[in-house]
């Protein structure tokens, strides 16, 4: 991968925002954003149907959903080290072939809607795959942009990736309750069997990043140089996972309509702070962001926990994407300054390992809430879990990032974040 050149916060905020900029990042984004319309699709239904079309305890639909995140975590040093030696272009191709793969789980869980058991056990099937291919767009996509940019516009790149997941997540969730109405769930996963081919013919007409020809740093060391802000995205995403898993099923509980314009107030909300703020963390450091970022998606998951109308509720959704949205490039930056600059595919895939150990463990954890408790509590859950971040980013703070072993020519390399 070819070094870029030092550049001063400020000229990397004008770089970054410039049209040139934009255009080169613009295909790998609107990749990410193709095949995530097939996780906003089935977003605000998918426990529904799990909860009442199969009629499936609150923990087995926590399972449901966060086994796509545990199968991304087992997949992020595979992910990390293709996006390292084959490329990124080759990482991004077979994620979306495997995206595609998902949705054909999903039409054959719906061939078992008489034998509820057989569905679910394939629905998993279907997440597992959809865990994998994540894993591969992300970091890839990740590693290309940083590769194209250069690591002074880290924060710049996971905040357009970013925008193309969570802008994904807000239009897909309404089309989703649209077609889950006029074509059930077999609509669903027809469309998110085609909707990945459209990335994989998109991805494979854009030239490949130059790769880089030193030695890659194992996995297990990269993920001991990024720990830190990792668990601090762990506790921030927290939020996030508990509106997938059941903002649905609590809107059902409160007789408050669908729930898909809860998922489009967070994703509009997520993609306006990346839009207004999302140079700051390259411009400003990763950690100061991270802080204020967290103490406002608390005070959403906090909203949501006392809402006792459907507009508080949905201001809660909006203040948990709008601080989200922050909190992961912000934890992401100081993630990229303490990685080794040859390894960065793998330093991606480590730091957002973390991202799937939060949301595996959340689905399931939260089921187990909301089945002694009310599906509020959950949010109460989910504030205090985002609110324990604040402390990972006042370590950051005072523990800044220090030089870094490059294994290449020059030895000693300090970050140029």
């Amino acid at each position: 991968m070819n070094k870029a050149p030092l550049a001063s916060p400020a000229a990397a905020t004008t770089a970054a925002a410039s049209p040139s900029v934009f255009i080169r990042l613009l295909p790998i984004t609107l990749a990410v954003f193709i095949v995530f319309l097939t996780i906003g699709l089935p977003l605000p239904v998918l426990p529904l149907h799990v909860h009442g079309t199969l009629a499936m305890s609150t923990l087995v639909v926590g399972v449901v959903i966060g086994s796509q995140f545990a199968a991304a975590l087992l997949s992020r040093a595979w992910a990390g080290g293709m996006a390292d030696t084959v490329g990124a272009k080759r990482t991004m191709l077979v994620g979306s072939c495997m995206a595609a793969c998902s949705g054909l789980a999903y039409l054959l869980s719906d061939a078992f809607s008489a034998l509820p058991a057989g569905a679910v056990a394939v629905l998993l099937l279907g997440r597992l795959l959809w865990g994998c291919a994540e894993s591969l767009l992300v970091t890839g996509a990740l590693s290309w942009g940083v590769g194209l940019l250069g690591p002074q516009h880290a924060g710049k790149v996971m905040a357009w990736v970013g925008m193309a997941m969570y802008g994904a997540y807000a239009l897909g969730a309404p089309i989703g309750v649209w077609i889950y109405r006029h074509y059930g769930f077999t609509g669903i996963a027809a469309a998110c069997t085609v909707i990945p081919l459209l990335a994989l013919a998109l991805v494979a007409t854009v030239r490949p990043s130059v790769l880089g020809s030193v030695k890659r740093v194992p996995f297990y060391r990269v993920l001991g140089t990024v720990w830190l802000p990792g668990v601090g995205l762990a506790l921030s995403s927290v939020g996030f996972g508990v509106i997938t898993a059941f903002i649905a099923l609590l809107f059902a509980a409160r007789n408050w309509g669908n729930a898909s314009m809860a998922f489009t107030a967070f994703g509009m909300a997520f993609i306006a702070a990346r839009l207004l703020f999302g140079h700051l963390p390259d411009k400003l450091g990763g950690a100061k962001v991270a802080l204020v970022s967290v103490l406002i998606e608390a005070v959403g998951q906090l909203l949501i926990w006392r809402a006792e109308g459907v507009m508080l509720a949905y201001l809660g959704a909006a203040l948990t994407g709008f601080g989200y949205s922050l909190a992961f490039p912000g934890f992401g930056v100081e993630a990229i300054r303490r990685a080794p600059p040859e390894s960065r595919g793998v330093a991606m895939g480590a730091y957002v390992a973390f991202l799937d150990v939060a949301l595996g463990i959340t689905g399931p954890l939260a089921g187990m809430i909301a089945s002694h408790h009310d599906l509020d509590t959950i949010y109460l859950a989910g504030g205090i879990a985002v609110f324990c971040s604040t402390a990972v980013a006042l370590s950051l703070l005072v523990r800044p990032a220090v030089a870094i072993p490059q294994t290449g020519k020059g030895g000693l390399q300090k970050s140029p974040l």
